[in-house]
């Protein structure tokens, strides 16, 4: 499978053309993750997978016996890929999308991991009765990076719902995720580098041991994503990490971006 690096920058101007796939389209595609460890069935357009999911997977620090939520799963890639690391980790799927549910149930039952991943409908802002607050170990999310209102408009529903904030903002995902972690519990999110601000003012006085990872695009290059952990109820500064540069000059992905994208292997946050 192709894993593009999304560019740099700020989104396209308001004034680009929409963007949008043939209507009605249902059809999907079957693609491979971790240098085909993980087979993965998602829409032929719309919520495609790029590289976030398998940096989110590979940032939690998750042991066999541990409860995961991925909070907004999609197709279930950042599940997937943790599983395929971590085999005996049990791990559940909050997405509120049912044509994304349906496939992430099948995506877990196509790589034998039907045992351990569940999968719900589900919307944050009113959580399915079945989530027990403060019941995981880890939750993980890789939410809408644009605010609602930015950016250029999106026709295909699924895109839009995977990239633009809808009723609930960054600050109710926050939220969300720190509730349903147990005490001392992680959360971890994937988001843009430009709304590093915006995310850390949501966990300030709530959650301690901040860390954050950037992604670099090539040496040298502003961060386009940043990699973001906290623990919950607990007291301890803040961290810059070192983070991980994902580009050769010539465009091709670093050893250790491999490492991480084809090996499987876990990012030491």
């Amino acid at each position: 499978m192709s894993l593009p690096e999304p560019p740099p920058g700020s989104d396209p101007p308001r004034s680009d053309p929409p963007r949008s796939d043939p209507p009605g389209d249902q059809s999907v595609t079957e693609d491979r993750l971790l240098g085909g460890r993980v087979r993965l069935r998602q829409p032929a357009h719309g919520a495609r997978v790029a590289i976030d999911p398998v940096f989110l997977a590979a940032s939690v620090a998750a042991e066999p016996t541990h409860q995961i939520l991925d909070a907004g799963c999609g197709s279930g890639a950042a599940m997937l890929c943790l599983a395929a690391r971590v085999p005996q980790c049990r791990i559940t799927g909050l997405e509120m999308q049912r044509d994304l549910v349906r496939l992430a149930g099948d995506n877990a039952l196509l790589n034998g991991m039907g045992d351990r991943l569940s999968v719900m409908v589900g919307d944050l802002l009113q959580p399915p009765p079945r989530l027990s607050p403060g019941s995981f170990d880890h939750v993980m999310a890789n939410p809408p990076f644009i605010e609602r209102g930015r950016g250029s408009e999106v026709l295909n529903p699924a895109r839009a719902a995977a990239t633009i904030e809808g009723d609930a903002a960054l600050r109710e995902w926050v939220r969300f995720a720190l509730v349903m972690a147990r005490s001392k519990g992680t959360v971890t999110f994937i988001h843009r580098a430009d709304r590093i601000d915006a995310l850390l003012g949501q966990l300030a006085g709530r959650a301690g041991g901040v860390v954050i990872f950037p992604l670099w695009p090539r040496a040298g290059q502003p961060a386009s994503r940043v990699l973001v952990q906290a623990r919950k109820q607990y007291a301890a500064p803040a961290r810059l990490a070192p983070g991980l540069v994902l580009h050769e000059a010539d465009g091709r992905f670093t050893p250790a971006a491999e490492a991480v994208l084809r090996g499987g292997e876990p990012l030491v946050l």
